[in-house]
């Protein structure tokens, strides 16, 4: 505990370090300082930007909402609190802050994240942590700790046996296992273990989301995932067909090539919202899917649309 509080001094990142962090491409976060100054990124005495925990933290925020589909030259002007209310996380954040959660740590990127701010801000009671799953069975079982929380990059079958173990030898009720990229076999093979297995969040205010999740037994919400900010179809497949049948008179082919792959992409969105509700184990991949093609889809009407209105094809009744 004394060690953990040690390292809760001030830490600094650099570019590529807060980049990773808030999983953001090198260059999208240069290009977003540039364009906005949007973190008041210190520099170093030679020069280089360095991000505090708190600015890596808010960079993740934005990173998930223009996932979502809003303009990153709204958000650059929003304050962390309105960027976490856009989220839904406001409201979560305060109640699982005024109850910590106490937690033992394996992952030395996670230890140093909430070092940085401070266990409390993240509504953690820290009880003990290592950097990694061998040294995870040596955390003091009498830490009086709820949750083990194990952070691995790359996580696959080998890690099964020693996080069984680690959540044995220090005897918490719930573990939570972060990732970033894994065979669903092992994500299956963990939770059929008992575990609550997600990706490695962006933002940490939804670790203690997660760690109350695997103390109630519930599976984790799933943030940044749920579609309300794709807009529904625009063409059925009655105006589709409208369209590919006035298109015949038109020499481009184009038409009936674009409708062609919005049909298949809104098929392929729906399936993959069919497959999120019945499939449990892979939710939130699909999830992810439908996501994306939602979005393909609304780029793709929103060709069909200038190419409908420069052809002179016919648009769907009420058309804006």
């Amino acid at each position: 505990m004394d060690a953990f509080k040690k390292g809760q001094e001030r830490i600094m990142y650099r570019t590529g370090a807060a980049a990773r962090l808030a999983g953001l491409p090198v260059e999208t976060l240069r290009v977003w300082e540039r364009r906005y100054s949007l973190s008041e990124a210190q520099r170093s005495e030679r020069g280089q930007r360095l991000y505090s925990a708190e600015q890596v933290a808010r960079l993740g925020l934005l990173k998930q909402l223009v996932d979502q589909g809003h303009s990153i030259g709204v958000l650059a002007g929003l304050s962390h609190e309105q960027l976490q209310s856009m989220l839904g996380l406001d409201g979560q954040a305060k109640a699982v802050a005024e109850t910590p959660v106490r937690v033992l740590l394996v992952g030395a990127m996670l230890s140093r994240r909430i070092a940085a701010m401070g266990q409390g801000a993240y509504g953690l009671d820290v009880r003990g942590h290592c950097d990694d799953l061998e040294q995870a069975p040596r955390l003091a079982p009498d830490a009086g700790a709820d949750v083990l929380v194990i952070e691995m990059s790359e996580l696959d079958d080998n890690a099964i046996a020693p996080i069984v173990a680690a959540r044995q030898a220090t005897g918490v009720s719930a573990t939570v296992v972060l990732y970033r990229f894994s065979p669903s076999a092992t994500i299956r093979a963990l939770r059929a273990q008992g575990c609550l297995v997600a990706r490695i969040p962006a933002d940490l205010t939804e670790l203690a989301l997660l760690c109350q999740s695997a103390l109630d037994g519930h599976r984790p919400p799933l943030h940044g995932i749920a579609l309300p900010n794709v807009a529904p179809p625009r063409f059925d497949e009655t105006a589709l067909a409208r369209i590919t049948a006035a298109g015949t008179n038109v020499t481009c082919e184009c038409p009936r090539h674009l409708t062609d792959v919005l049909l298949m992409v809104g098929s392929f969105e729906r399936y993959s919202q069919q497959c999120a509700s019945r499939n449990p184990e892979d939710a939130a991949l699909h999830a992810q899917l439908a996501l994306a093609s939602g979005r393909a889809r609304m780029l793709l009407e929103d060709a069909m649309e200038q190419l409908a209105i420069a052809d002179g094809l016919p648009l769907p009744d009420g058309w804006r």
